[in-house]
């Protein structure tokens, strides 16, 4: 069996988590972090994602959430991120991302510690989504730049961040496959009277309403002709099993920053 730590095991994905290694054949649930002001410190990691008792229970000290994990896996926030991952290298654990909304100084945070042990980032743990990646940046670089790309992502109204981490990501992916950067081409939210588009414009739009999971559309479009790539999660556990996927991968890796383009052997 295979020692898993979660972080940020009181929110959606946690909740997830858990009962996803609950239902595997391989993992069990070791340690569960939680943030020192939830309410959910100090009870069953298993009552709180509504599994059933886990034995495990939910605590404020990385430290004690690690001790005997052999891979650690983080949803939190960005804010965390860093002492997430100095306590994972203090121990020696290879560490899952899915935190979204991380900026270029976690980013190199992230770098760093890929440095001394095996790190995971993906903004996106579903292994469908990821295969989506590797088609946005195949058609980015056979379509001709007169083709306009729009990405559009659409998700549940608790949503902090927006375009979402997998919105962004695409739109890197077909940047680069253009020769360019999302920061030279993205546009974000147009709105007003003189919006017409940039030549090479990577454009952007947002929903956030009602429990929508998540659901993404990439479009290119040329002159009488669209191409749209679509993918719909309609279950957040499609994420957890991802992520458990990158788990089992990750372990015995040698230290470097890694993607789910590994996993999948992209």
């Amino acid at each position: 069996m295979i020692n898993v730590a979660v972080f940020g095991v009181s929110g959606r994905m946690g909740h997830c988590l858990v009962r996803a290694i609950r239902e595997s054949g391989d993992f069990t649930l070791t340690g569960a972090l939680a943030s020192p002001t939830s309410a959910a410190i100090g009870r069953d990691a298993g009552e709180i994602a509504q599994t059933g008792p886990v034995a495990v229970e939910i605590t404020a000290d990385r430290s004690r959430a690690l001790a005997g994990a052999a891979v650690a896996i983080d949803f939190t926030l960005p804010e965390a991120t860093g002492d997430n991952l100095a306590a994972a290298a203090a121990r020696h654990v290879p560490i899952i991302i899915g935190t979204t909304g991380l900026d270029a100084a976690r980013h190199a945070l992230i770098r760093r510690a890929s440095e001394k042990l095996p790190v995971l980032v993906a903004p996106n743990m579903s292994l469908a989504v990821n295969l989506l990646f590797d088609l946005v940046g195949s058609a980015a670089a056979a379509l001709p730049a007169e083709y306009d790309i729009e990405i559009l992502d659409a998700h549940h109204r608790h949503k902090v961040d927006a375009p979402s981490g997998t919105a962004l990501r695409m739109g890197e992916i077909a940047a680069g496959a253009r020769d360019s950067t999302l920061a030279a081409v993205g546009v974000y939210g147009r709105f007003g009277k003189s919006v017409s588009r940039p030549p090479g414009a990577i454009g952007f739009s947002s929903v956030r309403a009602g429990d929508i999971v998540g659901e993404h559309h990439v479009i290119f479009s040329g002159a009488g002709e669209t191409l749209e790539f679509v993918h719909r999660a309609t279950d957040r556990m499609t994420y957890a099993h991802g992520a458990l996927t990158a788990a089992r991968w990750i372990i015995g890796q040698p230290p470097g920053l890694y993607g789910m383009a590994d996993v999948l052997g992209l």
